[in-house]
């Protein structure tokens, strides 16, 4: 018994902890944050990309990412959350579940329209998301593109890539040799200049090894 008992808790001892991370937020898009200065993906949601159109009913549109992470800073901006980890994603960002007071901000964003459930990765939103459907909230009363779809249909429309399959840029600048994939920030704008030795790259990898680092935003 005594022996059952001793690998019991060795096993115990020896299993991964889930990072936590606390902070002040710092609201990067409709689903990234800033904790305490970690970047953290939000768990189980994917909110629209920043330059991605919405359409209303009269035929208007807007830059519904943008909308969307501004809604996200009015309520979360400053404030203190505290997050659990669940995965980390290909980009090195903290992929967790986050909490402010008992509020846990994706399943927020998720009843108010604001984000939809990524049943790619987990059904915990799905209820939520369904709900504000039958409710018409935020995003539910306008005409969109699923964020992934917009990902994926800015990826190829870059026409200055050498090839469908390297639309990785490798761009240098005062903060070092920093690649941008489709869904950073600063993709579309940044441009690249094989003469000063950027580069495009096929694989992050690639990148990586060639002594580029990920963009942060």
């Amino acid at each position: 018994m005594f022996r059952i008992c001793s690998i019991i808790a060795t096993l115990w001892l020896a299993a991964p902890v889930a990072a936590e991370v606390s902070g002040r937020i710092v609201v990067i898009d409709g689903d990234t944050l800033e904790v305490g200065g970690t970047r953290v993906r939000l768990h189980g949601i994917d909110a629209p990309e920043l330059g991605q159109p919405c359409e209303a009913e009269s035929g208007t549109r807007w830059d519904c990412g943008a909308w969307v992470a501004g809604e996200v800073a009015n309520r979360y901006a400053g404030a203190q959350a505290r997050c659990a980890e669940r995965d980390v994603d290909r980009y090195g960002r903290i992929v967790a579940r986050c909490g402010v007071g008992g509020t846990d901000i994706a399943e927020d964003l998720v009843l108010d329209g604001l984000a939809f459930a990524y049943r790619r990765y987990t059904m915990e939103y799905d209820l939520a998301e369904k709900r504000a459907a039958v409710r018409g909230a935020g995003l539910w009363s306008t005409r969109m593109e699923a964020p992934a779809a917009f990902r994926l249909g800015r990826v190829a429309a870059d026409p200055a890539a050498p090839n469908a399959g390297c639309i990785i840029k490798g761009n240098i600048s005062g903060s070092g040799r920093i690649y941008h994939m489709p869904h950073n920030a600063h993709y579309d704008r940044t441009r690249i200049d094989e003469s000063r030795g950027e580069r495009w790259f096929c694989t992050e990898a690639e990148a990586r090894a060639a002594g580029w680092r990920p963009a942060r935003n």
